[in-house]
């Protein structure tokens, strides 16, 4: 039996979408973030030592096997399951298989990064400081934003919205462990309003996401997403 680790709001539903994908069955142990910090639980370093989500076990080979990091865990169910399922599986040395794991390591690489540095900029603006430091922390925040972080999350998002021009999905038609990676900062994107009309490539392909019968099935399952 796959059992999941899931964290609220986080990276790990998508893995509960990749599982109904595959059509396994799993079972889920739920964690809460601490309102204040949005952490995790301290009962997640039980499960791994860095205290993250999503973490899978999988117990169907006859030994207890660990595997943390979304990336991983995509790769080793696909390797492990996917081959009977509707998720496609590139052929070995193909350019489709380079793409696929292109955008695999895409999303935690080199998308993630400064999504997450807008969010800590945007925490550093709205924290509490005394009155006459509150000037020069949200200076240098704007400043880092303007200059660095705003301009590089538009350059991404440009390159991701021309690399779906005419596709469904980023392999084709076919859905892939690599949109199932993706979904994550592209919903992020959305909920953070970074997409606009200038992104219609990119509205369409999350809401085909959200379409989708296996991610309801997960969501239903997961329960609360403020990314969805």
């Amino acid at each position: 039996m796959i059992t999941v680790h899931h964290l609220n709001n986080s990276r790990s539903q998508r893995i509960l979408w990749m599982l109904e994908e595959l059509n396994l069955e799993y079972e889920i142990i739920r964690y809460e973030r601490d309102v204040k910090t949005l952490q995790g639980p301290e009962s997640l370093r039980k499960v791994h030592p860095l205290g993250k989500s999503p973490v899978i076990t999988d117990d169907g080979s006859g030994e207890q096997i660990l595997i943390a990091e979304s990336g991983a865990i995509i790769e080793y169910l696909m390797q492990s399951y996917g081959k009977k399922s509707s998720l496609i599986t590139p052929e070995t040395g193909s350019q489709e298989e380079r793409d696929y794991h292109y955008w695999l390591h895409f999303s935690e690489g080199s998308l993630m990064p400064p999504l997450l540095l807008r969010l800590i900029f945007d925490r550093v603006k709205k924290a509490r400081v005394p009155f006459f430091v509150k000037p020069i922390t949200k200076a240098v925040a704007d400043k880092v934003l303007s200059e660095f972080v705003n301009p590089n999350i538009k350059r991404l998002l440009d390159f991701i919205e021309t690399s779906l021009e005419g596709k469904k999905w980023f392999l084709g038609d076919q859905l892939s462990g690599a949109d199932i990676q993706m979904s994550f900062p592209l919903e992020t994107s959305v909920a953070r309003g970074l997409i606009d009309g200038n992104y219609p490539c990119i509205q369409s392909y999350v809401e085909r996401i959200h379409q989708q019968p296996a991610y309801q099935a997960a969501l239903k399952k997961g329960g609360k997403y403020d990314y969805a």
